[in-house]
């Protein structure tokens, strides 16, 4: 199966820049869809950003123009590069990926806090 291992989660200050990683072993499965959720305390999980195999990428309306994401398909890792954080952005921030088109998985999630 598809392991997720994220990295790069910590406090930063409002303003500041993180970037997350996300560790993708299988590389033999069909990842078709890649991309980064978030939860935030009371909230609902909500996609942040997503990219296809083909390097199609979206944005939560939220974090548009702040966020980036993008992947080493030789490296089999995805990454979200946060700028302009702000407290809002506060949650626990989870890899996800669908191969062949069915298969899901999830990393275990990594905590990005942003406070003074």
């Amino acid at each position: 199966q598809v392991q997720l291992v994220e990295s790069g989660g910590g406090l930063v200050q409002p303003g500041g820049s993180l970037r997350l990683s996300c560790a993708a072993s299988g590389s033999r499965f069909n990842i078709n869809f890649m991309g980064w959720y978030r939860q935030a305390p009371g909230n609902q999980r909500e996609l942040v950003a997503g990219i296809t195999s083909g390097g199609s990428s979206n944005y939560a309306d939220s974090v548009k123009g702040r966020f980036t994401i993008s992947r080493d398909n030789v490296k089999n890792t995805l990454y979200l590069q946060m700028s302009s954080l702000k407290p809002e952005d506060t949650a626990v921030y989870y890899c996800y990926a669908r191969a062949n088109n069915t298969l899901r998985y999830w990393g275990q999630g990594t905590q990005v806090t942003v406070s003074s």
